[in-house]
């Protein structure tokens, strides 16, 4: 029976660290090789510090700005369907009610 290699987990302080490093030197190869982690692991890291790294510094207050800035969108949206309803609805009214004097 063959047995199934268990991937590592690396705490996010450690991929942290290493990504640091990489920068620092600017070898991926040799901190690959310092901390035993693949080059190709090293480089997928630091992509992601790059895509991710502002989010680092996002505070609490950032992220709820972010999700009522969501809400007030959502809420806007929500405002102009019901606007359109009711304009559809006050044509139906418009065309069913009986002519004046009837």
């Amino acid at each position: 029976m063959a047995s199934k290699a268990k991937s590592k987990r690396y705490s996010s302080e450690f991929k942290f660290r290493v990504v640091l490093e990489s920068y620092r030197e600017d070898s991926v190869a040799e901190i690959a090789r310092r901390y035993e982690v693949h080059p190709n692991q090293v480089t997928m890291w630091r992509k992601q510090f790059q895509q991710h790294g502002p989010k680092i510094f996002e505070n609490g207050r950032d992220k709820e700005v972010e999700k009522y800035r969501k809400q007030v969108e959502k809420l806007q949206s929500l405002v102009g369907k019901k606007e359109a309803e009711i304009d559809l609805l006050k044509g139906f009214v418009d065309f069913y009610s009986p002519p004046d004097g009837l």
